[in-house]
């Protein structure tokens, strides 16, 4: 099952990576929110760590949206989605390769994101900036969970692309309010004391469960959402 999936990521990474310009756009998203929220900051003038790991998180569920669109499309052409479902595999091995391509693009852009946020918002690493850089993976995981579940959905017919940032957001609230949490605890801010590593491990452990309980979800929802039922 893992091998399969790894050789459907592979597949779905190639054709994405190889039509290029829809993850331009993704990309481009993102730092666009970031550097637009940029200019209303006065020369010298910082944004609080909460609001610069705000933007970092609206930028990266945005391109997200627009990655896991992407990965879905390239099966609606020429009946491939049929050929999928005939795969001598659960039909949970397509959302794992959905889901590891779909992470493994996410983390790519986040990796413009992070020095976009440092320069355009004035932002510096903190203490705690491993426990951010740990926090954004373990989020990212969630939310690509969701993703590769919702796709399945949302992809297929016309005016159907839009319901993915609809129903994704709102389930995606209480992981993004925990991530911002850690992200902005991994920020240098000169006004408040550190965070304190308990509360910190106590925001992980939030994470990880949201984690557990998407996956779990997805494990049992995708088949019927992949087959239409």
């Amino acid at each position: 099952m893992i091998k399969t999936a790894l050789l459907l990521a592979k597949k779905d990474l190639t054709i994405v990576l190889g039509r290029s310009a829809g993850l331009c756009q993704a990309l481009l998203l993102g730092l666009l929110l970031i550097f637009l929220f940029s200019l209303s900051l006065q020369n010298g003038e910082s944004l609080s760590p909460h609001a610069a790991s705000t933007m970092f998180w609206l930028a990266s569920v945005f391109c997200q949206v627009l990655i896991f669109q992407m990965l879905y499309a390239v099966e609606e052409q020429n009946g491939a989605r049929t050929g999928l479902q005939t795969l001598p595999c659960p039909l949970q091995t397509i959302w794992l390769g959905k889901f590891s391509a779909g992470i493994f693009l996410l983390l790519a852009s986040q990796v413009l994101f992070i020095p976009a946020v440092f320069v355009f918002l004035n932002q510096h690493p903190g203490e705690h900036f491993l426990y951010a850089l740990f926090g954004i993976f373990l989020t990212d995981i969630g939310i690509c969970t969701c993703g590769s579940l919702l796709g399945a959905l949302c992809t297929g017919q016309s005016g159907k692309e839009s319901l993915l940032s609809i129903i994704l957001f709102p389930l995606l609230i209480p992981l993004l309010l925990s991530a911002i949490s850690l992200c902005s605890a991994g920020l240098l801010d000169l006004h408040n004391p550190p965070v304190q590593t308990a509360r910190i491990i106590q925001w992980i452990g939030i994470t990880l469960a949201f984690d557990f309980i998407f996956s779990a979800a997805s494990l049992l929802l995708f088949p019927y959402l992949y087959h239409g039922e």
